[in-house]
């Protein structure tokens, strides 16, 4: 197999060739159009991917544990299944991105676009969500205790069943978000 530059990658990509189970570990593909990839199961850890494009990838089951994806566009990526431990997703557009069930307690997500993304079931406890925007999110019997959310955007969220229990909340934006069954104990609002 030839040596997997950023330029091999790139047109591969363009071309429609999978990447699935490849191993693209500490690769430098910051600023990249890597569009609809398929990337399932490939091994993306310490990546450097700031900037880049990923919008519409496969990216299930893929481990993302340590890479820098400040600013990238993942847009109607879908993620069920990835490892994001330790990620950088600080001011990446994850709208309608499908993260069901996914580990993000404790990320960088400041500023982070979410609307419309599916992130039922997902772990959020702990992670840091300050300014993101959530407006038609789908946090269904997420988990959000203690993360920050500050100034955060949830307008018309799904949050029935999420647990807020001690989240900041404070000046966040909760109108027409349904509440059914979420739980609030302990979390800061105003």
């Amino acid at each position: 197999m030839a040596v997997l530059t950023r330029e091999v990658i790139v047109d591969k990509v363009a071309k429609g060739e999978s990447f699935s189970g490849t191993d693209l570990s500490k690769a430098d593909l910051s600023y990249s159009n890597l569009k609809k990839g398929d990337f399932r199961k490939a091994n993306f850890q310490d990546a450097h991917l700031q900037n880049t494009n990923l919008e519409g990838a496969d990216l299930r089951e893929a481990n993302l544990e340590g890479a820098f994806l400040f600013g990238s566009n993942l847009s109607g990526a879908k993620l069920e299944g990835a490892n994001l431990k330790k990620t950088n997703l600080q001011d990446t557009n994850l709208e309608k991105t499908v993260l069901k069930g996914c580990n993000l307690s404790g990320l960088s997500l400041f500023g982070a676009q979410l609307d419309s993304a599916n992130l039922e079931g997902a772990n959020l406890s702990g992670a840091k969500l300050k300014r993101a925007s959530l407006a038609n999110a789908n946090l269904k019997n997420a988990n959000l205790s203690g993360a920050h959310l500050q100034r955060a955007h949830l307008r018309n969220a799904n949050l029935s069943g999420a647990n807020f229990s001690n989240a900041n909340l404070k000046f966040a934006d909760l109108t027409g978000a349904k509440t059914e069954g979420a739980n609030f104990k302990g979390c800061v609002k105003e």
